[in-house]
């Protein structure tokens, strides 16, 4: 079921597919691609197409054009030129650079190494979603003279949302409205905190992936962010983060995943087949779309 023509006020719906040029789309992304653009056209509203290659050392051009080629070849077009992330480095750094004006957000200078380490021989160590070990707060009670004696020295260093101080300065519970693939919708009620203090600003990568997706969303004017179920709890860490920065919150409608044999989730780093390889062996776009409206039980 496609979402419904009218928000309220008469604003058009805008989606958008947000796709990493780190290696070739597979079958999992031509399910959330189709998903955004058969939904944006049923309800009148706008597709738009986000190249996030903020990670410049595994983003690559010919990833790129690969991907743009893809999605026309299944029939996905879009409303706008693409929006890539590598060109607004600097909105995300003022972002970051308003929360640790805050006091919100502080330099964190451990390695994973030194986190493994931290919370070694703790029994029941508690992890993120994402199955990382929580930040053991290290860093946090660093004194100011301490923090910037070691970025004066070079000491490389992330930044790290300071979670427990942030959550208080928040009055009203978090809630966002989640639709998953076209039920009726409710009210969820955020957790960030599950999250601990999570890296908002990375050594190796201008901003995280969560600052930069908020950011983009608000300008983007996206209404509807759907995605894989395997990002479903990120969402209650991007509410806070639209709370804390003031941005708009969209619909969340977060799709079941496209499952290889073994019931294992696609992914690019599994080697899951490329559409560039289904191409190549004379599998047409009619082939891609039967397959998954069979393996998803959805037309498509």
């Amino acid at each position: 079921m496609a979402p419904e023509q009218d928000p309220g006020g008469g604003a058009r719906r805008v989606f958008r597919f947000a796709p990493s040029p780190n290696g070739y789309l597979h079958l999992g992304h031509a399910y959330s691609a189709l998903l955004n653009f058969r939904w944006a056209r049923a309800c009148g509203g706008r597709m738009l197409l986000r190249i996030e290659d903020i990670d410049r050392e595994r983003s690559r051009r010919e990833f790129e054009q690969a991907l743009l080629e893809d999605l026309h070849w299944l029939g996905v077009h879009w409303d706008a030129p693409p929006r890539r992330q590598s060109e607004h480095l600097a909105d995300y750094s003022a972002a970051l650079d308003t929360l640790a004006r805050r006091g919100l957000a502080y330099p964190c200078f451990c390695s994973r190494a030194d986190i493994a380490r931290a919370c070694a021989g703790k029994k029941d160590w508690p992890r993120d979603p994402d199955g990382s070990l929580l930040y053991p707060g290290t860093c946090r009670g660093l004194s100011e003279a301490a923090r910037a004696a070691r970025m004066a020295s070079g000491a490389p260093f992330s930044l790290r949302l300071a979670m427990t101080d942030t959550l208080a300065t928040i009055e009203a519970p978090l809630t966002y409205r989640e639709f998953h693939e076209g039920d009726s919708g409710a009210v969820v009620t955020a957790t960030p905190e599950v999250w601990g203090d999570v890296l908002i600003g990375r050594r190796d990568v201008p901003a995280s992936y969560h600052i930069a997706c908020v950011l983009d969303d608000h300008v983007q004017a996206v209404t509807d962010v759907v995605r894989g179920v395997d990002l479903e709890a990120a969402t209650g860490l991007h509410r806070l983060l639209q709370a804390l920065l003031d941005l708009r919150t969209p619909d969340y409608r977060h799709h079941r995943l496209v499952l290889d044999g073994a019931g294992k989730k696609l992914s690019k780093s599994s080697a899951a087949p490329s559409l560039r390889a289904l191409r190549r062996q004379g599998l047409g776009a009619a082939d891609v779309l039967a397959d998954l409206s069979r393996r998803m039980n959805v037309p498509l």
